[in-house]
């Protein structure tokens, strides 16, 4: 069941871009150390299964350098952490230090489907040098790539 933020005739402004981007940058600093435990966690884990001097051999010998199934599950892990504020209660850490959340049109929290629409389509917006982002600027809604795919939106939450 969705959760409600806010009476649904209520409007609240739209988040402008300085504020998405400085939410992104906390954000990001939060994700490269949940990263670190996590590909800490899956280097115990492997070395434990195929034996420690086996991964040691093959570490040394770069072997591990690209490994798909880590990538996988970082990639997940940050579906997850995304996922799991978003659907929550639409603040990560970032945006809630900058008064920002993600909402349906209704004043209502994102699916988890919406929340993987957003952050597939925001590493795209990234992956495009920030184009799906900047795109807020000449938009009439003042929406990104990720707002409109993921048919959600980014307001200003108000002072309480």
């Amino acid at each position: 069941m969705p959760r409600r933020f806010h009476d649904q005739d209520e409007t609240l402004a739209t988040a402008g871009l300085v504020k998405r981007l400085l939410a992104m940058l906390y954000d990001g600093l939060i994700c490269i150390a949940v990263l670190l435990v996590v590909t800490w966690l899956y280097t115990l884990l492997a070395a434990w299964v195929i034996g420690f001097d086996r991964y040691l051999e093959l570490a040394e010998g770069g072997h591990l350098n690209t490994d798909p199934l880590l990538t996988s599950v970082l990639f997940v892990t940050l579906y997850l952490f995304f996922g799991y504020f978003w659907t929550r209660n639409g603040q990560t850490l970032g945006m809630q230090v900058w008064r920002i959340r993600v909402e349906n049109a209704n004043g209502t929290s994102i699916s988890w489907l919406q929340a993987l629409l957003r952050f597939m389509m925001g590493w795209a917006s990234l992956l495009t040098a920030g184009l799906g982002f900047l795109w807020m600027l000449w938009d009439k809604k003042n929406e990104t790539w990720p707002d409109k795919f993921s048919e959600s939106r980014i307001v200003q939450v108000p002072k309480t």
